[in-house]
């Protein structure tokens, strides 16, 4: 058993199972219908938070954070947004920074700070350096110490004000310029920790270069002339009202400084993100000015922005650093992402070999029997729904391998932990709803922020809820009754993090967990962190969009079908992006680069070896977390072979450390054969334990559905692919 540590810890079940039996999936196995695009509602029309507050009881939490001092007064009466890309910004003293592509901005005390970060780097972590370039304030403030108010926010930008000194900034991520609109006639300063060595105007006093002797340069351009003047370690300027906008010039580089100057006049105040149809995604900015919009795109923007969107431009020379890879300059008002689709289905893509069914079976059978709801122990959340999603998973293997004589024993177990948490009979454990942060908290959350791995103040939400609502679905599936009595309930565990609406009178926060603009999940909560919101299993995560496109299947909701392929695939693409690292990979440096395969826990400004519960060292345990659970989505994840034979090759010399875990090997070797089947096949006949939320059938299973020859996972293999796009 691995000892908990810090905030989550993955169990692993010692106690033994046994083995048993592969073909083509039976009748029954055969993906649902797939959904068109025309039966799809627009996104923003369907709301599912309907099925919300008055199924559960209203919380009396005690350690939710209050909101309002920090957002203005009518968004205090909407759903509030938590995991958000502003959250340090409405936690505590509101001052700790966030990174919004690419500046860190912090603001304390009626000021906003600027950095253009340069980066740590050895080979156990990266990370973004905090530093005070420039500081926005006013001169004569009356009252210096008044916090700042968020005043309205979207998908891609939040605004900032400041009463005491009238300003108030368009914080929209991706964008080169911080944008300052001072709303009423006010001195302005502008300090910094760095020495000032020149302070050089254009002809018309409105637009300075302002140069430090950390040898950066900055620009500042104002919509009517301004007079500046500096000492040392700041400038000033005379009254002024209008739009200010500062932005670093990279390297210096006079050919940069023209791409700036031709696009300063156009301004973004704030941007949505929206689901045109299937594996699509489409950024809408609300600009101001004049001219053309000029953006800054990641990796993985640059490799979805689609070819045939006529209505960008990419300035392929054109960048920025980031701990996220060159942020590459676009063109343009709105951009089209476009995913490589993937295959939501109950069962293996390709098929399980008919010859190993009575193998499987024969695991199938043990492990059914020792299903017994009467002995679970743990009252957890988490591990209560990894238990809940492990049985489910047998019964969709019994489905493949045609022995539907073990489904009734599975229906009745899934029953008898499903039911009490969703009619809330589980005693002290068990559902609220909280219309503060709107969303769903446990019993013991809302009293201990600790509980459930912080459950109660919005951690990893995406984690729980994706094993109960992979558990619902499956069972809706093979009992359809029950499936319409439990519904109500069933889609309110799923708006919790998979809500899209805007509305005003919504019962859950729009998308919990997805951001959409790095297109992958936070799990961190409402918890205060320098170096902002965090995530370490990518696994988990696609496992909760996935569940829920599940869900549609099991209920013939084609649109939740489509929106949970979606962000499932944006999630694996995240994943692959910045969480998989190649030998050959350029996005980090190459110190890190060269002693890691995976990171561990990913923050929005720090890359991290280590995990929450286990050192660096512990590589079987950085892979574990990364594929957990088994499920057919994984052959998406884990699609890359090149990759995969790295990954496995760097790993296994850990498993020579003493106490390794029966479990995390399991998961090692279930990739190992992606690519070695055999090998695979008699490692995992050796193990005497598994992950408690795997089991000998779910391996088998695994290892018995996969090619006999080495390729990538073949976009032939989507059912859904012709309704894309």
């Amino acid at each position: 058993m691995l000892k908990k540590i810090r905030r989550r810890v993955k169990t692993v079940v010692t106690k033994p199972f046994k083995k048993k039996p592969r073909k083509k999936p039976p009748p029954s196995s055969s993906p649902s219908p797939p959904p068109s695009p025309a039966m799809s509602p627009p996104p923003e029309t369907s709301d599912r938070s309907r099925f919300g507050p008055f199924l559960f009881p209203q919380t009396q939490s005690t350690v939710l954070p209050d909101p309002s001092p920090f957002f203005s007064p009518h968004l205090l009466s909407n759903p509030l947004p938590t995991n958000s890309f502003f959250q340090n910004f409405v936690l505590k003293n509101g001052d700790q920074p966030e990174y919004f592509h690419p500046y860190l901005i912090k603001s304390s005390q009626s000021s906003l700070t600027l950095c253009y970060p340069s980066l740590f780097k050895n080979p156990a972590f990266i990370y973004e350096i905090f530093i005070s370039d420039l500081t926005i304030a006013t001169l004569d403030n009356p009252n210096p110490n008044a916090p700042h108010v968020i005043s309205s926010f979207s998908d891609l930008s939040v605004t900032l004000d400041f009463p005491s000194n009238n300003l108030r900034f368009f914080l929209v991520r991706g964008s080169p310029f911080l944008t300052c609109n001072v709303m009423s006639g006010v001195a302005l300063s502008i300090s910094t920790i760095h020495a000032i060595l020149e302070l050089t105007p254009n002809s018309s006093c409105t637009k300075y270069t302002v140069k430090l002797n950390n040898n950066q340069t900055w620009l500042l351009y104002a919509s009517s002339p301004i007079n500046l003047s500096h000492d040392v370690n700041r400038i000033t300027s005379s009254v002024f009202s209008g739009v200010i906008r500062i932005t670093a010039l990279p390297d210096a580089n006079p050919r940069f400084e023209s791409i700036l100057d031709r696009f300063s006049s156009c301004y973004p105040l704030s941007g949505d993100a929206v689901f045109t149809k299937p594996f699509c995604l489409e950024y809408k900015w609300d600009k101001r000015g004049w001219g053309d919009l000029l953006m800054l795109a990641h990796p993985l923007h640059l490799k979805l922005i689609s070819d045939s969107d006529c209505s960008i431009s990419v300035l392929e020379d054109f960048k920025y650093n980031s701990i996220d890879g060159e942020l590459v300059g676009v063109v343009g008002d709105s951009w089209v992402l476009k995913s490589d689709p993937v295959s939501v289905t109950w069962h293996s893509i390709k098929g399980v070999e008919e010859e190993s069914y009575s193998e499987i079976i024969e695991a199938l059978i043990k492990d059914v029997e020792a299903l017994d709801s009467s002995a679970i122990s743990t009252s957890s959340s988490y591990y209560y729904g990894k238990l809940i999603a492990r049985a489910a998973r047998l019964a969709l293997i019994a489905e493949e391998v045609c022995y539907l004589d073990v489904i009734p024993a599975i229906r009745k177990f899934l029953k008898d932990t499903i039911e009490p948490w969703l009619e809330g009979t589980f005693g002290a454990k068990g559902f609220l709803y909280d219309a503060k942060w709107g969303g769903i908290v446990t019993k013991q959350g809302s009293l201990d922020s600790g509980a459930d791995f912080g459950f109660g103040v919005y951690n990893d939400h995406h984690y729980h809820l994706g094993y109960f609502i992979y558990g619902i679905s499956v069972l809706a599936k093979i009992d359809a009754a029950w499936g319409r009595k439990y519904r109500p309930q069933a889609y309110s565990l799923m708006a919790d993090f998979m809500n899209l609406s805007r509305r005003a009178n919504s019962n859950y926060t729009r998308l919990r967990c997805f951001d959409l603009w790095k297109l992958h999940s936070w799990a961190g909560g409402l918890t205060e962190f320098a170096d902002g919101r965090n995530q370490e299993s990518t696994s988990e995560a696609v496992n909760a969009y996935y569940s829920a496109a599940l869900m549609g299947l099991a209920y013939g909701d084609s649109h939740l079908v489509s929106i949970g392929s979606t962000i499932s695939a944006l999630e694996i693409q995240g994943a692959q992006t910045w969480w998989q690292v190649r030998e050959d990979d350029n996005l980090y440096p190459q110190e890190f680069t060269r002693e890691n395969r995976v990171v561990g826990v990913l923050w929005s400004t720090k890359r991290d070896s280590g995990l929450w519960f286990a050192p660096a060292d512990w590589r079987e345990c950085r892979l574990g977390i990364q594929l957990l659970p088994l499920l057919p989505i994984s052959e998406a994840l884990f699609s890359d072979v090149r990759f995969v034979r790295q990954l496995v090759t760097w790993t296994l010399p850990a498993l020579a450390r003493e106490g390794v875990g029966e479990g995390w090997k399991g998961f090692l070797y279930a990739l190992q054969g992606i690519y070695d089947k055999e090998g695979a096949l008699a490692n995992v006949k050796n193990l005497n334990g598994y992950d408690d939320g795997n089991s000998l059938t779910n391996l088998l299973w695994w290892i018995r559905s996969r090619d006999d020859q080495e390729e990538e996972c073949d976009k032939k293999f989507c059912w859904y692919r012709h309704y894309c796009h």
